[in-house]
């Protein structure tokens, strides 16, 4: 790899379940590894199958000879983690970077578990080392299968602006990339973005739902519900407009819409009960990082 970009560079990928088999697609696709290894006990996904850029090994240590990877992407689930990064540990040396998109698994976590580079201090000196690996912690979310992600990464001392830059170019395959120097903001990012998803599914149940109770056929309710949800999400990603006056310009002063506003804009409406529930995910994040 080129300290200039990210074409071409050297990919190990830990894990290619749903999100890890999303970000390798969009990474192929983006022409920007030309050589990956997977490490997947339940095989490669039918769509990477024969692709002569993707190679499957049964972990780390049969990695094909001189295959020394720029990034090791960490995929796996986080429950397992601890159990798997061991095994990695010889891969940390200078030119490696280690991208974290695991819920919950902090820096000094990855840190401890893979140590110092098996290269030791006695062969480049402490300060040659960096202190061990370089570490990039990100929290990507679902919609990245389709390209329309949005991640959140921090990296530790160790990252160079080279390694930084080749991850963000990654992130960026399957969506947006925003960085932060606080890693204690990973917590309430999850709990926006990352199970973000998750709430407007749910927005999209209770729409449903919703006509339904009005008098709506249930599968024209979830029709109106689903469709309503993906142009309105749609437009605000197109527009350049604030969200707040997008919802303005929909509103005519005491029409249909307004009178609906009135109820979700109350005292007890959508943004206290927003509040309380980011509050919770944000807490559990930071119980599953302990």
């Amino acid at each position: 790899m080129t300290q200039s970009g990210a074409q071409g560079c050297t990919l190990l990928l830990a894990g290619c379940g749903k999100m890890g088999g999303a970000m390798l697609d969009g990474w192929l696709k983006a022409g920007i590894a030309s050589s990956v290894a997977v490490v997947e006990p339940s095989g490669l996904p039918e769509s990477l199958r024969g692709n002569p850029a993707v190679v499957l090994v049964s972990g780390p240590d049969a990695l094909p000879a001189g295959f020394a990877p720029d990034v090791v992407v960490l995929a796996v689930k986080p429950q397992v983690m601890d159990t798997v990064l061991p095994a990695y540990r010889a891969l940390v040396r200078p030119g490696t970077v280690f991208l974290s998109v695991a819920a919950g698994k902090t820096i000094a976590s990855f840190e401890s578990a893979l140590g110092e580079s098996a290269l030791g201090e006695s062969a480049l000196g402490k300060s040659a080392l960096g202190e061990g690996a370089a570490i990039v912690r990100s929290m990507p979310n679902t919609p990245a299968a389709i390209g329309r992600g949005m991640t959140v990464a921090v990296g530790n001392p160790v990252v160079t602006e080279a390694q930084k830059a080749l991850c963000d170019s990654l992130l960026r395959a399957v969506g947006d990339v925003a960085w932060v120097e606080d890693e204690s903001l990973l917590d309430p990012v999850t709990a926006v973005s990352g199970s973000g998803p998750a709430y407007v599914f749910l927005m999209v149940e209770a729409m449903a739902k919703a006509g339904e109770a009005a008098g709506l056929p249930a599968e024209l309710a979830m029709r109106l519900a689903r469709a309503t949800v993906a142009g309105a999400g749609e437009l605000l990603h197109q527009s350049p407009t604030d969200a707040a006056d997008l919802r303005k310009a929909v509103t005519s002063p005491n029409g249909t819409t307004q009178a609906a506003l009135d109820v979700l804009m109350a005292g007890d409406g959508i943004q206290p009960l927003l509040d309380r529930a980011v509050a919770a995910a944000a807490r559990r994040s930071r119980e599953l990082a302990k």
